[in-house]
């Protein structure tokens, strides 16, 4: 099942961006948490485009609102980061120290990102019949996994 954002000159990114804020609003009413405006504007950051941000280039990006009074500490940030990350709302590409949208945050998943070398593009799959077979070896392993995602790098089809 393809969970990928399928880019080219007809994507309408703010409907991404809004998409996902409400998500984030009725995930944060049915998990509990509150969606503050520091946590909402790194959302938006994260979701500004469809490649990995890494943590600085948020702080960096940052504004300033009247609450904030002044430029976000980094630990402010990686707070925010932490929550987004539990309530399923992003996902952490570890291999770039990077974080990217969540395209399904509605549905809990184990997921393959597939990260394009070239344009830095992620597509998000669900890759079902892996994760079986991952399932059953941590099963014979005796092993229990706190995350599963998998990161394949290569290049995607229009950069081929």
């Amino acid at each position: 099942m393809l969970h990928a954002i399928e880019l080219n000159h007809t994507h309408d990114h703010e409907t991404c961006v809004h998409d996902a804020l409400q998500n984030a609003k009725q995930i944060c009413h049915e998990k509990g948490g509150v969606l503050t405006d520091i946590r909402r504007q790194v959302l938006e950051l994260i979701w500004r485009n469809h490649h990995p941000v890494k943590a600085y280039d948020i702080i960096e990006k940052f504004k300033p609102s009247e609450r904030t009074q002044g430029a976000a500490k980094p630990t402010t940030i990686y707070r925010a980061l932490e929550f987004l990350l539990e309530k399923g709302l992003i996902h952490r590409v570890e291999s770039l120290n990077a974080f990217i949208g969540c395209s399904n945050p509605l549905h809990v998943h184990e997921l393959v990102l597939l990260i394009c070398k070239k344009c830095e593009n992620v597509q998000e799959r669900s890759a079902a019949g892996v994760m079986e077979s991952i399932k059953t070896e941590l099963q014979q392993a005796h092993f229990i996994a706190h995350s599963k995602i998998i990161e394949i790098h290569g290049l995607c089809d229009r950069c081929t």
